[in-house]
């Protein structure tokens, strides 16, 4: 193909499914436009973004898009996401969880291990299970968990994903979070995932919405659930009440941060429980604010941890590159 090789394959690309900002992020930094004239350049630009992207190297020589992991991914909470997007997105899911999990650290993952279990041995050093003691306790057991910046749909449409590779697995968030309560179930429910089996390795899992605010669960999802709510909370159904019939925001915010050493439990995720059971979110969000100090960007200390704990000489340059593009390391 002539000089517009890069064009025409960006736009084949584009019409698979797949954001711009993907593409961009998987793009090879070596590439110039003058190695189209280049039949091993041309070859080697499309293996490479094939690697990343989770396509299918030969049929993409032949300007053709086909997603290797297409049928590899169980999706939970269904929205109007086409059979293409689900292809998309297993498919960029298994290729990104794979890089990550080759540069994770050794460990034995969460398989078999109880939420009461895990949730005894985080309080043996930490006051509470929250979101940082989450993170923390992934890598240590070798499960790498980011937060992606960048998404393989124009528009997002995923909450979260855990894939299944070799015995450990990787988590990938997606949900934007002010307040670290918020993150911390959706990555409890992930875990939950992984130490009940529900991925298998080669396999993926994606949650569209919002657990918390499903209407509909199934099984693997009300297990992933009550996994979570014990982790963090000590049991699958918190009995959480309050002594009075109305309250504001500052009442909530010192009643939980009052109540949270002797239950253990954290206290944004204390008035999550509240506004769960009594639906006051407004009141809840605005408790938040007061107990956190404020909104923050959490995805910032997610990937802060993880540009730490990979170990980057694992990847090759590419891929170091484009990682790092998917996580804004350049901007932790």
């Amino acid at each position: 193909m002539a000089g517009n090789d890069s064009d025409q394959l960006r736009k084949e690309l584009r019409r698979a499914g797949l954001s711009g900002a993907a593409i961009d992020a998987a793009w090879p930094t070596w590439w110039q436009d003058d190695l189209s004239q280049s039949p091993s350049a041309r070859a080697e630009l499309r293996f490479a973004l094939a690697r990343k992207l989770g396509l299918a190297p030969k049929p993409l020589l032949g300007e053709r898009v086909e997603f290797v992991w297409k049928d590899k991914a169980k999706f939970k909470h269904l929205g109007t996401e086409s059979d293409a997007d689900r292809e998309v997105l297993s498919s960029f899911g298994m290729s990104v969880g794979r890089l990550l999990t080759r540069a994770a650290p050794p460990g034995r993952g969460f398989s078999g291990i109880g939420a009461d279990e895990l949730r005894a041995s985080i309080l043996r050093s930490n006051e509470y299970v929250d979101l940082r003691t989450l993170s923390q306790s992934c890598w240590a057991l070798g499960v790498p968990v980011v937060h992606l910046r960048v998404f393989p749909l124009v528009f997002k449409a995923m909450h979260a994903m855990v894939i299944g590779d070799r015995h450990v697995g990787a988590i990938m968030l997606g949900r934007d979070a002010s307040y670290p309560a918020l993150l911390a179930f959706t990555l409890a429910h992930e875990i939950g995932h992984l130490a009940l089996g529900h991925v298998a390795p080669g396999s993926a899992l994606v949650d569209i919405e919002d657990p918390v605010k499903a209407k509909e669960a199934d099984d693997e999802e009300k297990a992933a659930d009550e996994y979570a709510l014990t982790l963090l909370t000590g049991s699958p159904e918190p009995e959480i009440t309050t002594e009075m019939a109305h309250y504001n925001h500052m009442m909530l915010a010192a009643a939980v941060v009052q109540a949270a050493p002797q239950h253990r439990i954290e206290p944004g995720t204390l008035a999550l429980c509240v506004g769960h059971l009594q639906h006051n979110w407004p009141v809840v969000i605005s408790a938040l604010k007061r107990i956190y100090g404020g909104p923050v960007p959490i995805w910032k200390a997610i990937n802060t941890l993880a540009q730490d704990e990979i170990d980057w000489s694992a990847l090759m340059d590419d891929d170091r590159i484009f990682v790092e593009a998917l996580l804004k390391l350049g901007d932790v």
